[in-house]
């Protein structure tokens, strides 16, 4: 996943990116993201998979690449604009965060033709940023490939249609990756700078949306194992500032070419007395947990800190399920709040397979075992059937390894599951 748009939307924060599943590992291949996926959380250490939430041409007709999203909300909408490639800027609708989103208009939202785009030199039409300011006027940031390459156009109210022409901003070594945010009456432009400026994450601060602009600093440098194209996304959650990136430490850790495989990563982001940003210190742990899991509701199977051979699915209830674990693999939940503790474990789960079971363990894969559940055979991948098990010794806040046992093929599938408290 790649260039993070963020909504901080009823308790979590989402995060849409540029799916590079859909990228070759050929070095020469390019960039060929045609979808956006989605992840959530509402505790900053685990994050839900929603899958592709968007996809051209499934979704929009006229678009061949669906590249670094941006998403806002207004009057119970969700809106997501998207670059199609370098060549003009598109909109999609929805009434949920996850989706699905769908084209209302048909068209490009913004174009080559659209007036004050042109004249630029080797504009990239893309990387749109849209942001609503404390007086209900919404704007629109995008551009790239040269100083003076910034646009910023209004949006009407329905926020699918532009108000007059774009306007020009600049910024030194600008590349790509608009992104504006407001905090205490600044406004703050931070954009990636070219090569020759280490692709950094610079920025600009104003006391207006569009002009007066001065140049104030660097966000961030170059992230670690990254050594290319870099993107951010800067959101306010729960009184914490963050910078959302992308970087290729997980394509590092893997041993597969890095060229066109990117993950996100989380750190924060703090500011001094007078205003300006400190600049971001990278890290191999991200941000604090802010709160705990509460593992008496319903947990999505799909809600994750980290996990080995899992992989996620289309599940016919609806949503995505957890699938592909075998003998050995196993989920982490980081941070689950027991409280007084639990004394029993229910799991919605599927398998064509026998002598199945998941292990419920703390602190590691193979940690103290607070629970077994008995995964039956019930017929089909995708018959889903609920069961539980008793549990002993889950008290307090605790890292929950979910490790399957018995299965030395991919068939176990889990939809979602929650403990009961004593």
């Amino acid at each position: 996943m790649a260039d993070p748009g963020t909504l901080v939307y009823n308790g979590r924060i989402y995060l849409y990116a540029s799916n590079d599943d859909e990228n070759s590992y050929d070095k020469n291949s390019g960039y060929k993201m045609k979808s956006i996926v989605c992840v959530s959380s509402s505790d900053m250490k685990n994050w839900t998979d929603h899958g592709v939430v968007f996809e051209a041409p499934r979704d929009v007709a006229w678009a061949g690449r669906t590249w670094a999203p941006s998403v806002i909300a207004r009057d119970g909408k969700i809106f997501l604009y998207f670059g199609n490639g370098g060549n003009g800027i598109g909109v999609a609708t929805s009434n949920s965060p996850i989706g699905p989103f769908k084209d209302p208009i048909g068209k490009k939202l913004v174009e080559t033709q659209t007036p004050g785009v042109l004249p630029a030199p080797n504009m990239w039409l893309f990387d749109p940023m849209t942001f609503i300011d404390d007086d209900g006027q919404a704007y629109m940031y995008f551009g790239g490939n040269g100083d003076s390459n910034v646009r910023v156009i209004k949006l009407n109210r329905d926020m699918v249609s532009v108000d007059g022409p774009a306007v020009s901003i600049t910024a030194p070594a600008f590349f790509e990756a608009s992104w504006m945010h407001k905090r205490n009456g600044i406004y703050y432009f931070s954009y990636s700078t070219n090569p020759k400026a280490q692709m950094r994450i610079d920025y600009l601060m104003s006391k207006s949306p569009t002009t007066g602009f001065t140049y104030g600093g660097i966000v961030a440098a170059q992230p670690p194992h990254n050594n290319n194209n870099n993107h951010q996304g800067i959101f306010e959650f729960k009184g914490q500032w963050y910078h959302a990136y992308h970087n290729r430490a997980v394509a590092y850790k893997l041993g597969i070419p890095t060229e066109f495989k990117r993950n996100l990563a989380v750190e924060l982001l703090n500011y001094k007395p007078d205003g300006s940003i400190e600049q971001v210190t990278y890290t191999a742990d991200g941000v604090p947990q802010v709160q705990g899991l509460n593992p008496y509701t319903r947990v999505e199977a799909e809600t994750m800190n980290d996990q080995q051979g899992v992989k996620t699915e289309a599940c016919s209830k609806g949503g995505l399920n957890v699938t592909n674990v075998k003998n050995g693999d196993w989920i982490k939940v980081k941070g689950v709040d027991f409280g007084k503790g639990a004394k029993k474990f229910s799991a919605a789960v599927a398998s064509i397979g026998k002598d199945n079971k998941i292990e419920l363990r703390l602190g590691s894969p193979t940690g103290k075992l607070i629970g077994t559940l008995v995964v039956p055979n019930t017929g089909q991948a995708q018959d889903w059937k609920e069961v539980s098990c008793k549990v002993e010794g889950a008290t307090g806040k605790q890292d929950l390894f979910l490790t399957i046992k018995g299965a030395d093929k991919p068939e176990v599938n889990i939809d979602f599951w929650s403990f009961t408290a004593k």
